[in-house]
């Protein structure tokens, strides 16, 4: 699952960072659920986790501590969205 998030921080201009496996599997970790329970609805914490760890692993620095990040953000949109396996319908054989 790849999602690209527009952070803005209540000091800063937007930026863009996308997640990866790795952290999705650190959300699923922290928070003790399954990347597929995000199809019911996203929590913002969820979205600002991601978003925190995204940039830990792109090299935009963040506070040590998580609460210190939330504390610097005034928003975040989910720019795209893409599926881990996304799926085709079958090819259909035309005689």
């Amino acid at each position: 699952m790849k999602i690209t998030l527009q952070v803005t921080e209540n000091t800063g201009e937007p930026y863009t960072v996308t997640t990866n496996l790795f952290t999705v599997v650190a959300m699923e970790r922290k928070f003790k659920i399954k990347a597929s329970d995000l199809a019911n609805g996203i929590a913002i914490e969820h979205l600002a986790f991601m978003a925190y760890e995204s940039c830990k692993q792109n090299n935009i620095p963040v506070p040590p501590a998580f609460d210190d990040y939330l504390k610097r953000l005034d928003s975040i949109d989910v720019v795209q969205q893409e599926t881990a396996n996304p799926t085709e319908g079958e090819p259909t054989h035309e005689a």
